[in-house]
């Protein structure tokens, strides 16, 4: 899910996918400077961060241990205006290098992580779109090599916080769909069109292609042959900015329909229940669901600075499908400015709840008894994260955070025969912004 900077087959380890990354970004401003050796460094924005996330388990889940994952951003924007004359024109470029190991896998038992920069593993081409606007400014369009979280039910709190549950999006949406996430790109595009000054509606459509998710994958094979539909999100939104309003805010209500394949949670095509019948899950097609969310900043004291408190909060339910779960609940806040002495650390909490379908339960609850043990697993998860931003300066930030699991889920290990004991982990990330300290 897309980590955002403030945000092959692996031969070689970490540093030979570096030196990839790096190698990318430079045939790319090399390119561009034969455009016009006066003007690409103009044209060029390049972009670099370096996003650190450890986690350790110190009770509850499975078993104690720790876990560090990290991703190295690499990439730029090309501003075509001005090497070319084309109007509010840019080509957007990314590269990830994401490396390490994800605590839940290994140390909780659970299915959703607490570190939301694991995932898509290896060196990709993360991005490589070109966007314009059309009808002075009010139509975006962006096309390319791409994701859809970046561009739907994203949101500039993320950076904020550690957990997976949140962050980089509501989990709830890639439990119940394809719907794409970063790193890994597929083809896709998006146009909002402002009905207002604040005012917006924004739909999209993206291939589903899970072959992407390999860890062999490394985003340059643009062949579709192995995609298995799309999935078309779509919002009707209000926006202000720290510009514009004293007290900034987003409400959002919107949904997304993924026309790809999926496995039923708990039958087979017979309508017998797989685990009992030995059968292969059925395969079914078609899946939607719903969604709204806010963002409000509800004080300011000095309206010259983002110091202040926001709260936020959303709630996602399918609409049609077969499901795993039913329904997911987030609320949270930030407060920017801790003291008069740290305008720039924050505070953050967030909840979340992941509220499963009797079905996902029906089929654990067999698996369970097949194996020997009795009853049926929690009905929901509750992950809670209460999270502290030191900005050491311009450009590092080391955030600590301490997260509290209630009935860690069933869906990693769905046989296991009892459940888990509630977790309590330790989590430090930390930012770096790597342009601005090699640029300055």
């Amino acid at each position: 899910m897309m980590r955002k900077p403030t945000r092959i087959k692996n031969t070689g380890g970490f540093q030979q996918n570096l030196s990839a990354a790096l190698l990318s970004t430079t045939l790319l401003v090399s390119g561009t400077a034969q455009a016009d050796q006066g003007k690409w460094q103009d044209a060029f924005d390049f972009q670099a961060s370096y996003t650190g996330e450890s986690a350790t388990n110190v009770e509850g889940g499975e078993r104690r241990g720790s876990a560090y994952a990290g991703q190295l951003f690499v990439g730029g924007e090309l501003d075509l205006n001005t090497l070319f004359n084309w109007e509010d024109t840019k080509i957007h470029v990314a590269m990830t290098n994401r490396h390490g190991k994800n605590l839940a896998e290994h140390y909780i038992g659970n299915s959703t992580s607490v570190q939301e920069i694991f995932g898509g593993q290896n060196t990709r081409l993360a991005r490589f779109t070109i966007a314009s606007t059309f009808l002075d400014g009010d139509l975006e369009l962006e096309g390319g090599r791409t994701v859809a979280n970046i561009s739907f039910l994203g949101s500039e709190l993320c950076q904020y916080f550690q957990t997976n549950a949140a962050c980089g999006n509501p989990t709830f949406v890639f439990r119940t769909s394809n719907f794409t996430w970063w790193p890994v790109s597929s083809w896709g595009g998006h146009a909002k069109y402002w009905l207002s000054s604040n005012t917006y509606f924004h739909t999209g459509i993206y291939e589903d292609n899970t072959s992407h998710q390999d860890l062999g994958d490394h985003g340059f094979d643009w062949a579709t042959n192995e995609a298995t539909g799309v999935v078309v999100p779509f919002t009707l939104g209000y926006q202000t900015t720290w510009d514009n309003d004293a007290l900034p805010r987003r409400y959002e209500i919107g949904g997304w329909y993924d026309g790809a394949d999926y496995t039923d949670p708990v039958f087979d095509e017979q309508g017998n229940y797989a685990a009992l019948s030995g059968n292969d899950y059925a395969v079914r097609n078609g899946r939607s669901g719903v969604f709204a969310r806010f963002e409000q900043t509800v004080t300011r004291p000095n309206p010259s600075t983002k110091e202040g408190l926001t709260l936020f909060g959303a709630v996602l339910t399918g609409t049609s499908g077969e499901l795993i779960e039913d329904y997911y609940l987030k609320a949270g806040l930030v407060m920017r400015g801790t003291l008069a002495s740290r305008p720039n650390d924050t505070v953050g909490f967030v909840f979340t709840r992941q509220q499963y379908t009797d079905e996902a339960l029906e089929d654990q609850r067999i698996l369970r008894a097949m194996n020997g043990g009795v009853g049926t697993p929690p009905s929901s998860q509750t992950m809670l994260e209460l999270s502290y931003g030191y900005q050491l300066n311009q450009h590092v930030r080391i955030q600590p955070n301490v997260h509290y699991i209630i009935n860690p889920d069933q869906f990693a290990e769905r046989d296991r025969v009892s459940e888990l004991d509630d977790a309590i982990v330790l989590g430090l990330r930390f930012d770096v912004n790597l342009a601005g300290l090699l640029i300055q």
